[in-house]
């Protein structure tokens, strides 16, 4: 049932990301860098020119070294890979500049950014480079680890060292969840005599791959910020539909597999209609915490006796529902539920040992931070993160969070909303049988065979062309969420 990526999308990226870096790499690039970089520090010298320092999921790196011991990096956007590269780059700005003046988080000082690169590479931050040992992946992983594996956590890791680094990054999410805002969305540049003001829509990492690897047409992403949490989870859960309604290839395997998709995905359209998706003791206006798509171990730099020395990457971060904060992170495995190898039922029992851990781990955090005043009894994450895990809304805020995750955790959204004791594999078939039919909606029901039929015809007949936005069957417009 899993919803692949649509591969000719996918080569697509690859192309255009090639281009890229076969122009970044080249010799007038590099010296043109090297100037750049050089003139934002004048008054010291570099060592050598820039050099090439890393190429992570949506930015492109160099690294210049200057004589008063000092490091750079300057980073572009990817094209390729981030598709919405001026905007990703001032959300991450902002939230960066919030960050450093409200909390004790470390992250680089922002030295320079812009739109427009030197050699035309377009959008940019300049920051400074923290010295570091390694990451907290590095650390965490199993040993035998090779260059293009995929992480997993030590499973003979020692108690008290797990004790140790999963309490720092409690201590950074405790930080987080201290902040309020008005909106879900993305900070402004800049501080206002009120605060930080939510201006922007909340650019989400699932946008983008849903852009890029998905062929979903940018004019039916969210435009604008969002006032409530069942307003955004509603978004979120139309995003679901018009993602397998417009993704031309690799998006259903047969009628039955169509079907299924069509049924969970309209399910939880109903649900957030009902304004079920929400936690009961969260918020729906006025409260909504930052939260970051891509805070995980990769990108927790650590020295050498094991401590936080800097958070990078802060792109994707906005003010989210409270429900997602009080999620517990994913990440404790290092592999998400959907790659683990073992399947998603062995994730979850290996990740509810892990869990425990973890949250032993915060509660110790939270009692040192209410002693010293930083935040109060009621604003303890340990238990509302129990909480999630137990009740079932850690998988629905995830499910709503990922696309292509989805199908492979509906069993987990089929539970918490319609109970009983089935298997996953019985969850899935459930979705073709009449107790689930029964729970759609007179529209969704008619509507579905000439959805599934139409996806059947799609295939892979269409060429994929990037410049035309494909509108979707004329039913899917009594679906399409408003703001």
């Amino acid at each position: 049932m899993e919803m692949k990526y649509d591969d000719e999308a996918w080569e697509q990226s690859d192309r255009i990301f090639e281009l890229f870096k076969r122009k970044a790499s080249s010799g007038v690039v590099l010296e043109g860098v090297t100037e750049f970089m050089a003139s934002r520090r004048p008054s010291v010298r570099p060592i050598d020119r820039a050099r090439i320092f890393g190429v992570g999921a949506f930015n492109f790196c160099y690294r210049m070294q200057f004589e008063d011991g000092f490091s750079s990096i300057l980073r572009f956007a990817s094209p390729g890979r981030s598709m919405f590269p001026a905007e990703k780059t001032r959300a991450e700005v902002a939230v960066m500049r919030f960050i450093k003046q409200n909390t004790t988080i470390p992250v680089p000082d922002i030295l320079d950014y812009g739109m427009h690169g030197p050699c035309d590479m377009g959008p940019y931050i300049l920051m400074e480079c923290v010295d570091c040992a390694s990451n907290l992946t590095a650390v965490l992983r199993a040993p035998g680890y090779k260059r293009g594996d995929r992480p997993y956590l030590d499973r003979n890791i020692e108690e008290k060292k797990l004790e140790l680094l999963y309490g720092q990054v409690a201590d950074i999410l405790l930080e987080l969840s201290r902040h309020d805002f008005g909106k879900i969305g993305c900070l402004t540049l800049e501080a206002q005599p009120n605060g930080w003001p939510v201006v922007k829509r909340p650019l989400s990492m699932n946008m983008n791959e849903l852009v890029q690897l998905g062929n979903y047409p940018r004019h039916r992403l969210p435009s604008s910020p969002f006032t409530s949490a069942s307003s955004y989870l509603q978004s979120l859960a139309e995003t679901h539909f018009i993602h397998l309604s417009t993704q031309r290839n690799d998006a259903v395997e047969s009628r039955e597999d169509c079907r299924r998709k069509y049924i969970a995905r309209r399910l939880l359209c109903r649900l957030a209609s009902n304004s079920a998706l929400s936690q009961e003791d969260t918020f729906d206006t006025g409260r909504f915490k930052l939260f970051c798509d891509d805070l995980r171990p990769t990108n927790i730099l650590i020295d050498d006796s094991l401590r936080i020395v800097a958070v990078i990457d802060w792109e994707f971060t906005y003010a989210a529902p409270a429900e997602f904060t009080y999620s517990p992170p994913w990440w404790l495995l290092l592999e998400t539920p959907e790659d683990w190898n073992w399947g998603v039922s062995d994730w979850a029992a290996t990740y509810e040992s892990r869990l425990k851990t973890f949250l032993k781990a915060m509660k110790t955090r939270e009692d040192s931070a209410i002693r010293e005043g930083m935040i109060s009894e009621h604003q303890r994450l340990s238990i509302r993160m129990q909480d999630s895990w137990d009740n079932g809304s850690f998988w629905v805020n995830y499910g709503l969070r990922k696309s292509w995750a989805f199908d492979m955790v509906w069993p987990y959204i089929d539970r918490k909303f319609f109970g009983g004791n089935g298997t996953d594999e019985r969850r899935i078939d459930l979705l073709d049988s009449g107790q689930r039919l029964r729970l759609l909606t007179d529209g969704d029901f008619r509507g579905m065979d000439e959805f599934v039929q139409r996806k059947l015809e799609d295939g892979k007949t269409r060429a994929l062309d990037p410049h035309v936005e494909e509108e979707t069957e004329d039913s899917l417009s009594n679906h399409t969420y408003k703001n």
